[in-house]
């Protein structure tokens, strides 16, 4: 039986782009939300999921960093995938006869300026490939939509213009998850760990946490919050460094923020990705 991985969106979105690119022998399945997505592999429909966590241009992925953590699942990968937009219109259209341009709000935050150039005004679309499918099945040249070219091709639309985002290194951050971890050994090539947690309730707990990571050169390469059901007074971190917890200095400064929190949770430790590994310390 063929193994599946399961993003949101439909055939053609960038989450399948990133899919195929990734793991080219599993079969992508398709899911309505990235809870859908989640839950596919928690009950055994899918082996993976893919699910981005952040863009270059326009940031972190809403409500991605409160899914994971109570996910259930484990990183097992990071996969990243530069993002080309792109005009896509019914067959025999003009990018002068295009007014109004669709697409998930992620991707029109990335594109403003060529949107703007031409006159074209943006509306907010359920995903990048749904949106395709849609202005396929309107047959309107007035409407265009902005998805990949995989898209244009599922959906029988043509280019009108490529490459059209705002900044020449467009790229997104995809994890890989699992229902089982898949640690790589210690030393065994550029590693990433990620965790959550929350910081005691006393003074300068987040500073004193994060010293010893500074004290034992780990390199932090994210640090995040947000409030946690709602309430101002509960805020949780998601954090991802370089290095194993089985590595010296990992393990001393994982040891030393265990002293100033609630709550610690590692959600992965997986390869990094070599073209993205800063390799620096704080």
């Amino acid at each position: 039986m063929t193994a599946k991985i399961a993003f949101q969106g439909e055939l053609g979105a960038y989450s399948h782009q990133a899919c195929h690119e990734s793991r080219p022998d599993h079969a992508a399945l398709p899911c309505a939300t990235f809870e859908d997505a989640i839950e596919a592999v928690r009950n055994g429909s899918a082996d993976l999921a893919m699910l981005p966590v952040e863009n270059s241009t326009y940031g972190r992925v809403a409500d991605m960093h409160s899914l994971l953590p109570h996910s259930g699942l484990h990183i097992i990968e990071e996969a990243f995938v530069r993002v080309h937009i792109n005009v896509l219109a019914v067959p025999g259209t003009t990018l002068e006869q295009v007014r109004i341009a669709q697409s998930h709000t992620v991707l029109l935050g990335q594109c403003r300026e060529f949107l703007q150039t031409h006159g074209i005004r943006p509306r907010v679309g359920a995903d990048t490939a749904g949106s395709a499918q849609q202005i396929a099945a309107l047959g309107d040249p007035s409407q265009a939509a902005l998805a990949s070219e995989m898209a244009g091709e599922i959906y029988g639309l043509e280019v009108l213009a490529r490459h059209i985002e705002d900044h020449d290194r467009n790229t997104t951050r995809f994890l890989i998850m699992s229902r089982d971890p898949a640690r790589p050994a210690p030393g065994s090539g550029p590693i990433k760990t990620t965790f959550v947690f929350r910081v005691r309730n006393i003074p300068a707990a987040l500073y004193k946490a994060m010293g010893g990571f500074a004290t034992n050169g780990v390199n932090m390469t994210k640090l995040e919050s947000y409030m946690v059901d709602g309430k101002f007074t509960a805020t949780q971190f998601y954090a991802d460094i370089e290095g194993h917890p089985e590595d010296p200095p990992v393990a001393r400064a994982l040891e030393e923020l265990g002293y100033f929190t609630d709550t610690l949770d590692i959600m992965g430790v997986y390869p990094a990705d070599p073209e993205h590994f800063d390799g620096g310390t704080i």
